[in-house]
């Protein structure tokens, strides 16, 4: 009778382990994911070696916002970047004496301006001019807010087709004393 009870709770266990297991693997799949930032060109919103919680079922249900700090799958697997949604499908995109323009009009940077200082010592505003160019349907054009030091639509990511997206930074959640929400 002792061996049946403990072959039942030992099943017991093992259906709570599986359906534990199956859960943090939808959730990862499907609502939120951890990710790193690496490198600096996301100065001075997010910050070398800070982890964020990636919603990924936000551009499943919604759709990509100018403003937004999505993560990019790269080409090579395992590949990631972090940079902001400047132009939407569609939108005329130029930087023009060293100011993002979309559509022929100044682009608002509330987030470059709330930390005005550490843009103007990285060098943010100093930024080299580029020809307009039109964002493809089903694509976005992206920029690191460390506007010198980002790789991205400008120099080497081109337009990212949104399925590329695989979802939007919501918070950083390490270091700890730095929790915050994006901007």
């Amino acid at each position: 009778m002792n061996n049946i009870h403990k072959s039942h709770s030992l099943l017991e266990w093992g259906k709570a382990i599986l359906l534990a297991a199956c859960l943090a693997l939808i959730i990862r799949l499907f609502l939120f994911e951890p990710y790193l930032v690496e490198g600096s060109s996301m100065d001075p919103t997010l910050h070398d070696g800070e982890r964020l919680f990636v919603n990924k079922s936000s551009f499943m249900i919604g759709d990509v916002n100018r403003g937004d700090i999505v993560i990019i799958d790269g080409e090579e697997k395992n590949v990631h970047y972090v940079k902001r949604v400047i132009g939407l499908p569609g939108d005329t995109v130029e930087v023009k004496d060293h100011q993002v323009l979309i559509n022929g009009k100044l682009l608002e940077e509330p987030y470059l301006l709330s930390n005005k200082k550490k843009a103007e010592k990285l060098g943010l505003y100093l930024m080299d001019d580029f020809e307009s160019i039109t964002v493809p349907d089903h694509e976005v054009f992206v920029m690191g807010d460390n506007r010198t030091n980002s790789m991205d639509s400008r120099n080497g990511l081109g337009s990212i087709t949104k399925d590329r997206i695989a979802g939007k930074a919501e918070f950083v959640f390490f270091p700890f004393e730095k929790i915050r929400k994006t901007k």
